[in-house]
This record gives structure tokens, sequence and C-alpha cells, in this order.
């Protein structure tokens, strides 16, 4: 059931994609070349609907009822790329988005019943429970997921694919946990997210992204692993260690914590936009915005893989919750300056050697 529900989540967001790309100036869905956004024409910003179309139509088709939990994350999903489409449409002000998010994890965590309870063994030999602090930490960490995921979506196929492999990392620690239940919810998700990558992802037969999945796409992507990444931590009959959530989005969430700590030292906005991205330097370096992803999304999973090995060698909890914030904070010094970083990535020495492995692409400029 799990597999047939992937194949129909991945073969109606494909199908709703297409209907939706020639409708969409229409409307004005579209991701217009100006400021920061250095693509070479107008774009669709319709990718989120057509994952939200393809994960709730694919769980009416496939699962035989949809319960609380699926219920209360679609509706959460529903208001989110509604409000992310009105936002790539209007340019609402941060401060609505950040409400609609709010308002999103709690129908999550009041409709579906999800939310974290405990943190797992930090501080300590107990197990750390969050008792009163668990809505307002739930809705710390959601919100905080959503914007992460959304601050870095800015190279074709980046975002989708890093939350790819944190899918394919949740499924695989799914399957060792026993959780089946999360592990069919997983399934659509991956079907959903595919459909829509292969519009987005550069390759040899489409030289430039067809779709983008907007500000809509990223909060329904952030929501998505805020979602499946409780489910999986806070189940007791199928326990997973909480600190396996950095690890999963660690690009995003480093990037992320890095740029509004620089920001609020300058004064600015935490949410002021710029070309400080991991994505922003690594292109200046000279890598190509498919190059960035892949070797991005290579990077969570091999950080995911040594962290799964150093939990079931039963390693400190501690050390390993230190050791993510170690490496945030050796990205801040590296990004203190620039020429540091650019010798970090070597320039165009490193994009010469992964063009080998993946490729060659147009020298068209991410949006962002």
């Amino acid at each position: 059931m799990g597999l047939w529900g992937a194949i129909a989540a991945f073969l109606i967001t494909l199908i709703v994609q297409k209907l939706l790309i020639p409708v969409s100036s229409r409307f004005n869905l579209l991701d217009h070349p100006a400021g920061r956004k250095d693509h070479a024409e107008p774009t669709p910003v319709t990718g989120g609907l057509a994952m939200l179309a393809g994960l709730a139509l694919a769980s009416l088709l496939t699962l035989p009822t949809i319960d609380s939990t699926l219920g209360g994350f679609l509706g959460a999903a529903t208001l989110l790329v509604v409000v992310g489409l009105l936002d790539d449409k209007y340019d609402l002000d941060w401060r609505l988005r950040i409400l609609a998010q709010i308002l999103a994890a709690l129908i999550m965590i009041y409709f579906g019943g999800v939310r974290v309870h405990y943190l797992g063994h930090l501080f300590g030999n107990e197990n750390l429970v969050l008792g009163k602090l668990s809505v307002p930490f739930t809705i710390f960490a959601t919100v905080g997921i959503i914007n992460a995921v959304n601050m870095i979506d800015g190279a074709d196929g980046l975002a989708g694919l890093l939350v790819l492999a944190a899918l394919a990392m949740l499924s695989a620690a799914t399957v060792y946990s026993g959780n089946q239940a999360l592990l069919k919810d997983l399934l659509l998700a991956i079907g959903a997210v595919c459909g829509f990558l292969l519009f987005n992802l550069r390759h040899r037969w489409q030289r430039s992204a067809k779709s983008f999945m907007g500000n809509a796409g990223s909060a329904l992507l952030g929501l998505m692993m805020a979602w499946m990444t409780f489910r999986l931590t806070q189940t007791p009959s199928h326990p997973v260690t909480p600190l396996l959530a950095l690890w999963l989005l660690p690009i995003p969430i480093m990037d992320c914590l890095v740029l509004m700590a620089r920001r609020l030292k300058l004064g600015q906005s935490p949410f002021r936009a710029d070309h400080n991205h991991i994505h922003h330097l690594m292109m200046e370096a000279g890598f190509t915005p498919t190059q960035v992803a892949f070797t991005l999304a290579a990077f969570s999973c091999a950080s995911g893989l040594l962290i799964a090995l150093a939990l079931r060698a039963h390693w400190s909890h501690n050390l390993l919750l230190g050791a993510f914030f170690l490496m945030t904070a050796i990205w801040y010094w590296l990004t203190g300056r620039r020429a540091r970083v650019m010798k970090f990535f070597g320039g165009g020495k490193k994009a010469t050697r992964v063009t080998a492995l993946i490729g060659t692409e147009a020298p068209q400029e991410s949006r962002r």
C-alpha cells in the first residue's frame, strides 16, 4: 500500500504541475527575474500547490482512512500553501507569514495530535520532558524548520533535494524502529517531492527549472519535515532520539542560524534577504546550481549516516549536540570573510571536479 501511495503522489503531482504551468501567468503566479532573482524569464511558482494536491489526492486514493493525524497535517498544510501563494503573488509582510506558521503549528498540535513532548537524554541520564513547555517548543521548532527550508530555497533543486534526502533518512530510521504507520506517509511525501523535482532540477534535457516551489512550497516542505520528525521521535512504542532531527536537515538549519545571528549582530532584520547563503557562496566559487544541490544533499546523507552510526555505538547525546553547534560555529567563522570561504570551496576547482560526475548545464544563475 505504501509503494502505491508513493506512485500515486508522484503521478498526481506531476500531472497537476503540468496543468498548472500554462495557467500560472493568468493568475500572475510567477517569479519574475528582478532584484536578487536572476533567472532568465518569469517562472511559475506552483510547485507547492502541486505537491499538496499530490499528497491529498494520493492519501484519499490509497489510504483506507484519513486519520486525525494526517487530517491535521493536511489542514495545516492547506493554510500554509494558501498564504504562501498569496505571498508569492503579493509579497506579504513577513509577520503575516510567521502568524500563519504559528497557526499551522497549532493545528498540527491540537487537531493532528503531534507535538514535542521530550528531548531525549540530554544534560543527564533521564529523558528531558518538556511538560508545559511542549506547545511553545513545538511552535518554535516548527516555525524554525519552515523558515530554514524557505531560506535554503535559492538554487534550482536545492531545497527539494535536501528535503528528499531527509525523507530518505527518516524512512530508514522508521524501518529500523518498526513504525509502519509513519512509513506509509513518508512514502507519500517522497512521491510528491520527486514529482516536483522533475520540473525543478536542471539536467541534460532541461536546461532551466520549469517550475519553482515558491514560498507555498517551502512552507509545505518545512511543515512536512516538522510533522514527520516529531512523529518519529515522539512515539514511545518506536523510540528514536529527538537529537536526530538536527542532523536530518543540517545545511538549512546551520545556514539559517548563522545568517540570523550575523544579521542581528549587524542590527538588521533576521529575515533580511541577501546573497550570503551557502548556495550563493558556492555558486560564487564556481559551482553550478545542480552541483550545489547534489553536493549539499550528499553531505546531508553522509552526516545523517555518521550520526546514526554514532547513536548505535551509544555515543553521548550531549557530545553529538555539541558537534552540531561546533559545526555551526565553524561555519560562522568561515563565512566571516569572503576570501576565506572562497578558499574553502576552492574557487572553480571543486566545481570542475563535480562537473565530471554530474554533467554540464546552462550557465544560468539561481533566482535568489
